[in-house]
């Protein structure tokens, strides 16, 4: 029986990179981004992965990713549809709702297309040990941006190592006026299976003021609300890794070069699954 989970974002297709993303290779041995992501997780004490994709690329999905994980831990889909009304999902919110019936311990929630690193890992393995508070893996503005163009971040406000506010920035570019040690967030988030029925409450209260066919439901609003509303505290742990992603297609090259390094280092074996 599982004891904590991690939750991967992989539905959403990348529109300023120009296809599946997360389905590119950037391995010494072909793996894709979230083969390092679930290897760290595994390290850090991680036992089960759920992915959350879209049912037209699951063929593609197992056959260049999942099947080869599923061999070195337990794996489970949750599928996220587009509605007819809309061109995309519902956004991070309803994504993570797609889970309710699959995770039934801690888990951590990140993006399949961003690298994190082994730290940030750790410190969110170890933050599910405290089951009163959720929390966020913080990251250096500086360490998070992309030199071929601009990125979204959650700027966090934190106070006495507990997240306040967070806002998110659409648009955020290397010569940012924000200060370069600014905490953001990237999406990782460590929680507990009572979030379902917050999700599920503050999602049909969005539904019944949103623009149903271009609003999204984003994570770190029903996390922010909560916060306000006094429901949880969010425990802020701060990473020194360094973020990958390829939010454009001209990153894949910077990707595939930094993890080769962390490979002659000694970090990431040639083969990670071997």
């Amino acid at each position: 029986m599982a004891t904590a989970t991690l939750v991967v974002m992989a539905a959403g297709m990348g529109s300023r990179f120009g296809g599946c993303k997360q389905l590119e290779p950037v391995g010494t041995a072909g793996e894709v981004i979230l083969d390092y992501s679930v290897f760290d997780a595994k390290r850090a004490g991680f036992d089960k992965v759920v992915f959350i994709i879209k049912e037209e690329i699951e063929k593609d999905f197992k056959e260049i990713a999942g099947n080869r994980i599923a061999r070195n831990i337990e794996v489970e889909y949750a599928y996220q549809t587009i509605p007819s009304h809309r061109k995309k999902p519902y956004g991070t919110g309803d994504a993570i709702l797609t889970t309710k019936n699959l995770v039934d311990t801690p888990f951590v929630v990140i993006n399949a297309d961003d690298f994190y690193g082994r730290d940030a890992f750790e410190k969110a393995y170890e933050s599910l040990k405290n089951k009163d508070e959720y929390s966020l893996i913080g990251y250096r503005l500086k360490n998070t941006l992309s030199d071929n163009g601009s990125v979204a971040r959650g700027v966090c406000e934190v106070t006495d190592g507990y997240l306040t506010n967070i806002t998110e920035h659409t648009a955020i570019t290397k010569d940012t006026d924000l200060d370069p040690d600014t905490t953001v967030s990237m999406n990782m988030w460590a929680m507990a299976p009572d979030i379902y029925p917050e999700l599920e409450a503050q999602f049909a209260e969005f539904l019944k003021t949103a623009n149903i066919e271009k609003d999204e439901f984003y994570i770190p609003s029903v996390i922010d609300k909560m916060i306000k509303d006094g429901k949880k505290k969010v425990r802020v742990y701060n990473t020194s890794s360094v973020w990958y992603g390829m939010t454009y297609r001209e990153d894949k090259e910077l990707v595939t070069e930094a993890i080769k390094k962390m490979v002659d280092d000694g970090i990431y074996p040639k083969e990670l699954w071997s």
